[in-house]
């Protein structure tokens, strides 16, 4: 009987957003293929350092552990070639994460290929590859280069802290269009108007319903859920009251929502200790990805 990939959370992930390939994608970007798989064969065995999203990949992964079924599976989707696959494989070994499935297109376009393997969230540093998913369909969002933690960096190793924002990303950007071609005192009309109306969903709606079906996997068992979620948005009162509706009426419970009315929101996402945040707007996605590994949603194109 073939495995049944729709049963489990997908997370598609390229090579760049697990592992540090900066310097090696110079040297494709500016010498060619050909030295940059040469480079890659003479460093087969030089295992590669950890990348943004790697943290947050490990703790994914050791959510099947003692499990009687797998609850998400882990693909790696990536422009490279079966011949520089090998490096990344090797670190993949040497770090035991349990990844065993890969997909290797050559230099092709990923976004064909997410629908085949049921992706449900691809992350990636490409932003020309995100933006072909997002436009596609599929909860994507490119990777901003995070330093690396620290031993000042503060971190909940039992928990996956996802962090997201609201309008554009979780919701539809229909309201954020208001705010932004009409300003704040027709946003706040148009959403007091619509209180009882549930917000359309946006690119991540369906990832934040399938986080929450993994999150009631662990209800009634002894240890509590090692998901965490919250919801940190450039809206406030009385603005928040849609929110909440819609989110009652898609059943989903996030665990913290903060409504910061135009704050910053890298010290709250530094508090919450997010292992991955998703913003649509660069002014909230540069401070946040000092502090903590942060991904771009991006606008689909009409």
């Amino acid at each position: 009987m073939s495995y049944d990939l729709s049963k489990v959370l997908v997370v598609g992930i390229s090579t760049r957003a697990l592992f540090d390939l900066e310097k090696d994608n110079e040297i494709y970007e500016k010498e060619g293929v050909k030295p940059y798989i040469k480079h890659e064969l003479d460093n087969v065995d030089n295992v590669l350092r950890p990348g943004t999203a790697f943290r947050l990949v490990k703790n994914i992964l050791a959510l099947n552990t003692g499990m009687k079924e797998k609850l998400v599976e882990v693909i790696i989707l990536s422009r490279n070639n079966a011949v520089t696959s090998l490096r990344i494989t090797q670190s993949i070994e040497h770090y035991n994460l349990d990844i065993t499935r890969s997909a290797w297109t050559g230099g092709e376009t990923i976004s064909r290929y997410l629908s085949p393997y049921k992706v449900d969230l691809f992350l990636s540093a490409n932003e020309h590859d995100v933006q072909e998913a997002i436009d596609a369909g599929f909860a994507a969002a490119r990777i901003y280069k995070f330093g690396k933690y620290t031993p000042e960096t503060k971190i909940d190793k039992q928990l996956i802290k996802i962090a997201f924002d609201g309008d554009a990303v979780i919701f539809s950007d229909e309201s954020e269009k208001i705010y932004k071609e009409k300003g704040l005192e027709e946003f706040i009309k148009h959403e007091r108007e619509n209180a009882n109306k549930p917000i359309p969903e946006g690119p991540f709606a369906s990832l934040l319903k399938s986080v929450s079906k993994v999150q009631s996997e662990f209800n009634n068992k002894d240890k509590p859920c090692p998901i965490r979620t919250a919801l940190i948005t450039a809206r406030n009162s009385p603005a928040h009251e849609r929110v909440i509706r819609t989110l009652a009426e898609w059943n989903v419970m996030i665990d913290e929502v903060h409504f910061m009315g135009g704050v910053s929101k890298h010290e709250v996402l530094a508090a919450f200790r997010a292992d991955i945040f998703f913003d649509d707007q660069d002014v909230h996605c540069v401070p946040a990805s000092r502090v903590v590994p942060t991904a771009k949603v991006p606008y689909k194109n009409e």
